[in-house]
Formats: C-alpha cells, sequence, structure tokens
C-alpha cells in the first residue's frame, strides 16, 4: 500500500477543516501559513509521486474503503495514480499553491474571520479536485466533481452582501448542474450495461463489447454534456464570465488549473470510448471551434479586465475541446497545462493592477501602468505573448498541436483556428496596450496611489511567467527537432491517440502561417490602441460584441423568464387555486358542517322532543312491516 497517495488530498482537507473551524481564534498569518502549506505539502508528495510514475509506470490503484457494496455489486473509494493523473495533480497543487501564495497578501484586508473563511474553502476546492483526478472510476470523480461546484459557488459568491454576486454564484451553481445531470445518466447508462464504472474495468474489450455503437454514442454525448457545463462550452458557457464576481485568485484557480479543466480531463481519461464515438468527437470540434471564435469575438470589445481573460479562458477551452474532437488527446492536455501557467499569470497579474488601482477594472481608467508596476507589466507582457502563440513561448508548442491535428481531420477546421488565434492575439495585446502603455487615464488620487504589489503577490508572477516561457519544452515535436516526451509520457493512458500523418513542410507551413497572422494582428493591436486606446462606448457592431451578442438576454426571454412565468403560475394557480384550494376547502366544509350541527344542541327542551317523535316516525317508515316492527321495539325494550 502506497500511504503517499492518501496524503495527498488528505492535506488540502486537514487545511480546511482546520482554517475553517479555528478561523475566529487564529491569526492571518497562520491562516496563511495552513493554508498555503497544505497545499505544498500535497505538491511535494505529487512531485514524489510523478517520479515513480514515471520510472515505473502507473501505480497500483488504491482502494481506502467499500464505498458501495450491495449483492455482487460493488464500488470502492479508491484512487488511481498514473500518467494522466499525475500531470494534473502537479497543475493544480502547483499552481494552486502558487494562487494560495498571492492571496495571503490580496485578501490581507479582510477581516479575520472572513480570512480563515476564504482559504478554508480554497483548500477545500483543491480538495475536491484532488478527488476528480484521482478517482478511480466515475463514482469517485463525480463526488470530486459535485465537489468543485459548490466550491465554486461558495467562492464566487464569497463577498455574499453584494446580491449581483450572489446571483452570479447560483447561476454559477445551477448551469453546472445542468451539466452533471448528463454526467450522471451517463454513469447511470453504465452500470446498467457494463455493470461497473471502475476505468479498469469499463476501459477493457470485454467491457466494450457489451456497449452497442449507440450506447456508447449516447454515453459519451452524455459524459459530453457534463463536461461542457463545467469547462464553459456552448450553451452551457455563460456562467464563466459571472464567475468575476469572485476574488481575483479565485478566477485564477476556477480558470486556470481546476475546475474549468475538469471536463478535458474526463473525456482524456475515457479516450477508449470517445475514439469509438466519430459522432460525438465530430460533435464535440465543432462545438468546440465555435465556443473559441463566438468568445474570441465577444472579448474583443469588453473593458474590464477580467472579463477579457474570462472570455479568453472560454475560448483557450473552445480550443482544447476542438483537439479532443479531432483526436489530439496529448494536444488538448497539454494546453490545459500550458493554459494553466499563462492564464494564472494573466489573471493574478490582473489582480495585482487592480490591487495598485484601488478596485479599479475598466482598462479605459488605466494606461500607463508599465512605469509604476514594472514586474506586473513584464510579467503580464510575458503571459499575452505566450497566449498570443509566438514562439518559443509555451502556449505556441500546444495551439500548434492541435492546429495540426485539426488540418489533418479538416482544413476549415485549422482555418477557423488560425482565425481564433489572430483574435486573440489581438484582443490580448488590446488589453496589454490599453493597460500598461501610454499614459494614465485614472484619477490624480488613483495615480497616487499606484504601486508594484508586495513580493508575496510578484514571485508567483514571476514563477508563472518563468513557467510560461519554458513550459513548452516538453512537447517540443518532431518537426522542430523535439521528442515530445509529453507525447510518449501520457501513451500509456491514451492508447487510442493517432498522430496526424502530416509532412515537415506541411507542419512548418502551418505553423508559419498561424505565426504571421497573429503577429500581425498583434502588432497591429499594439500600434493601434497604445497610441489611441478605445474610450468611449461601443456602437455598431461593437455594441453587439460589447453586449456578448446578447446571449444572456436572449436566455432570459427563451429560458429564464418563461421559466418563472411557468412557476408563477405553479405558485398561484396551481398550488394557491388547486391544491391549497382543496385543502382548504375540506376545512372550510368541516367547519361548515360543525356550525350546522351545533344547531341541534340548542338548549331548549321542546326543540329535543320535537327531534325524538320526528326519529320514532322516521323510524318506523324505514321499517314500515309488522314482523319488523315488532323486533325493533323487541330490540329497543
Amino acid at each position: 500500500m502506497n500511504n503517499l497517495v492518501y496524503l495527498i488530498p488528505l492535506f488540502p482537507l486537514a487545511g480546511f477543516l482546520i482554517n475553517g473551524l479555528f478561523r475566529k481564534s487564529l491569526n492571518k498569518p497562520l491562516i496563511g501559513i495552513i493554508g498555503s502549506g497544505a497545499i505544498l505539502a500535497s505538491f511535494v508528495v505529487s512531485l514524489v509521486l510523478f517520479f515513480q510514475v514515471k520510472s515505473n509506470g502507473a501505480l497500483p490503484v488504491e482502494a481506502l474503503f467499500s464505498f458501495i457494496n450491495v449483492h455482487d455489486f460493488k464500488i470502492d473509494f479508491a484512487f488511481q495514480v498514473d500518467q494522466l493523473s499525475s500531470i494534473f495533480l502537479l497543475i493544480i497543487t502547483g499552481i494552486g499553491f502558487l494562487i494560495h501564495v498571492y492571496s495571503t497578501s490580496y485578501m490581507h484586508d479582510e477581516p479575520t474571520e472572513h480570512f480563515g473563511r476564504y482559504f478554508a474553502y480554497l483548500n477545500l476546492f483543491v480538495f475536491s479536485m484532488l478527488l476528480l483526478v484521482m478517482g478511480a472510476n466515475f463514482v469517485i470523480m463525480f463526488i470530486g466533481w459535485e465537489g468543485v461546484g459548490l466550491c465554486s459557488y461558495l467562492l464566487i459568491g464569497f463577498w455574499f452582501k453584494n446580491n449581483n454576486y450572489n446571483y452570479a454564484a447560483k447561476k454559477a451553481f445551477v448551469m453546472n448542474r445542468i451539466g452533471d445531470l448528463g454526467f450522471l445518466l451517463a454513469v447511470f447508462w453504465l452500470l446498467a450495461k457494463v455493470g461497473t464504472v471502475n476505468y479498469h474495468d469499463v476501459f477493457t474489450a470485454e467491457s466494450l463489447a457489451k456497449l452497442t455503437p449507440t450506447d456508447i454514442t449516447a454515453i459519451t454525448l452524455l459524459l459530453f454534456v457534463g463536461a461542457a457545463g463545467k469547462s464553459a462550452q456552448i450553451p452551457l458557457y455563460t456562467w464563466l464570465p459571472d464567475a468575476m464576481a469572485g476574488p481575483t485568485p479565485v478566477s485564477a484557480l476556477i480558470h486556470a488549473a481546476t475546475m474549468v479543466t475538469a471536463g478535458i480531463y474526463m473525456i482524456a481519461r475515457s479516450n477508449v470510448l470517445y475514439s469509438l464515438a466519430h459522432v460525438t468527437q465530430n460533435v464535440i470540434a465543432i462545438i468546440g471551434i465555435a465556443t473559441a471564435l463566438l468568445a474570441a469575438t465577444i472579448a474583443l470589445k469588453q473593458n474590464d479586465i477580467k472579463k477579457v481573460l474570462a472570455y479568453s479562458t472560454v475560448s483557450q477551452l473552445g480550443y482544447m475541446f476542438l483537439g479532443l474532437g479531432v483526436g489530439a488527446y496529448t494536444g488538448a492536455v497539454f494546453h490545459v497545462m500550458t493554459h494553466a501557467f499563462f492564464k494564472a499569470l494573466l489573471f493574478l497579474g490582473a489582480g495585482s493592477v487592480i490591487h495598485a488601482a484601488g478596485g479599479e477594472q475598466d482598462i479605459r481608467k488605466m494606461g500607463g501602468l508599465k512605469k509604476y508596476m514594472p514586474y506586473t507589466h513584464l510579467t503580464f507582457l510575458v503571459g499575452c505573448i505566450a497566449i498570443a502563440g509566438m514562439p518559443p513561448f509555451s502556449g505556441f508548442f500546444s495551439k500548434d498541436e492541435i492546429l495540426a491535428a485539426a488540418y489533418a481531420r479538416s482544413p476549415i477546421l485549422w482555418g477557423l483556428g488560425v482565425l481564433g488565434a489572430a483574435m486573440t492575439a489581438f484582443y490580448m495585446f488590446r488589453l496589454y496596450a490599453t493597460t500598461f502603455l501610454g499614459s494614465f487615464r485614472g484619477t490624480h488620487d488613483q495615480e497616487h496611489h499606484l504601486h508594484e504589489s508586495p513580493a508575496a503577490m510578484t514571485i508567483p508572477l514571476v514563477v508563472l511567467a518563468f513557467l510560461s516561457v519554458i513550459g513548452g519544452a516538453v512537447g517540443v515535436p518532431e518537426a522542430l527537432h523535439g521528442h515530445h516526451e509529453l507525447h510518449h509520457f501520457l501513451s500509456p493512458v491514451l492508447t487510442t491517440e493517432v498522430a496526424p500523418e502530416l509532412g515537415h513542410s506541411t507542419e512548418y507551413g502551418l505553423m508559419a502561417v498561424s505565426v504571421v497572422l497573429a503577429l500581425a494582428a498583434l502588432l497591429f493591436a499594439l500600434n493601434k490602441f497604445s497610441k489611441k486606446p478605445e474610450l468611449g462606448e461601443p456602437t455598431g457592431f461593437g455594441k453587439v460584441l460589447a453586449n456578448k451578442w446578447y446571449i444572456d438576454e436572449l436566455y432570459d426571454a427563451v429560458i429564464v423568464n418563461p421559466l418563472l412565468k411557468f412557476a408563477d403560475f405553479l405558485k398561484n394557480v396551481v398550488e394557491k387555486s388547486g391544491i391549497d384550494g382543496i385543502v382548504n376547502g375540506v376545512g372550510r366544509f368541516v367547519q361548515y358542517l360543525s356550525r350546522q350541527l351545533r344547531l341541534l344542541q340548542s338548549g331548549q327542551v321542546g326543540n329535543y322532543i320535537l327531534f325524538m317523535v320526528l326519529s320514532i316516525v322516521v323510524l318506523f317508515l324505514v321499517f314500515w312491516n309488522q314482523a319488523i316492527i315488532l323486533q325493533f321495539l323487541q330490540k329497543v325494550f
């Protein structure tokens, strides 16, 4: 038994319990040490296990206890650490630790009790995500899946006195539940057909033989519905931009390394099933590229620094799903990793800017921050270059791998992907130029308080910037004289992946086109917005983009408002007039009968004699037969 496996989720769980239960009695430095130290301990253990997996292959499945055991049906609470999960463990705990350290400074103005509550939620979030990726079956994955949904609700609505934030948290919770229903139905379908949900059993030839093509298509589509909810794909993506209501480090945690990558992990884990479901793969590829393009167009006209990054996340997740849809599972996981580096960097950089600007998030009221915040500026620039896909930064290698696989499947998908990449470069450097270049456009009081963030915030930025530069080294393709170590490392798990058959000259051409177009968009945005940033309200088609294609309004008109009206009908007509009417009517009828019967007890002897006589007459009329009357009299007397 490898006890180290259990320690990985145990440390964050302990941190959650300690900070949560004793938040009123602990001081802030101790809360920060406990919260951050728990994640650091998990990271160290994850690193040890990663090297064990790299040397000896996947570790044996570790069953903690029997979770469900009914007759011949058994599900263990078991952990599985293999090549895929070990990569995700490093991402979750490594990026998570940096975000925890950053939070110790960013959230320092919170009252001690709320400071402790914040770190308790963060630790619980990481614990849930670790359960999700370490579970050895779909049931344990689902427990972690629901756990991160709950924690996202708690963290997005952390400042619960603001009703708008509460609404955003509720929106995230409800939209995730829609996707989770699909996940749950897929698990039940697997149980009904295969009789097990353990990965080692489900993905065997014997189990797959029990599934018809229809079963496989339905199960994979239902799992994809769950992934679309958690990883913010059309049509379940609108919760993620609203999740900006939470503290900025929460945005980094949700959008970079943890929750939104859960869908990619789940599909990559189930690659054996998806490789047999060509219809589902096509659906995933189409929805992925559509999401990437839709979110990119919206990001072009956003002026809230966090909203730009939020829609950027949705767009990048679309690229990951494009990779999954065309069978580039390694490319999708690779992009998860590189995206975790540069998107965490960008969000934490945005948090540093917001912190310095006194809470201001509108980039039109910023500008010229380069001279006030040199570390934040430089690291943010590195993140922008990486997400734009410029070589040799990390984003170039993972994006190129997905685009190459898309080209092998369909040149149309590749063309749309390149278009999305160019838009990514444009809106990110619009954000960079408007925020950091030119002259400061805020108030004199804001300018007076502009300063570089403390070391607890800048050190994580420097580490993430370094990773954003070198992170692509693990996936250098053969065309660039690399060996793609990540592909070889993940091959025992991603067994169904087939590398696209493209010549080196074709790959060079594809790289050149995407890089040149992205570079042109980058330079155009840099030149335009550093000299003349957009300060007014958008007009024309720009207004449509600024208002997010009015998708939220469409959902309200088509889904939310009709449901609310239907709920009002059920409440006011069916429940009050129908159900309550029947129940209250029975009560009123009983009361009416009681009032009428009460009149019989009037206290007047004459009335009683009259009723006696009338009763005798009635009895005689009823028994109008001599023999019966005699029998009656005998019974009476």
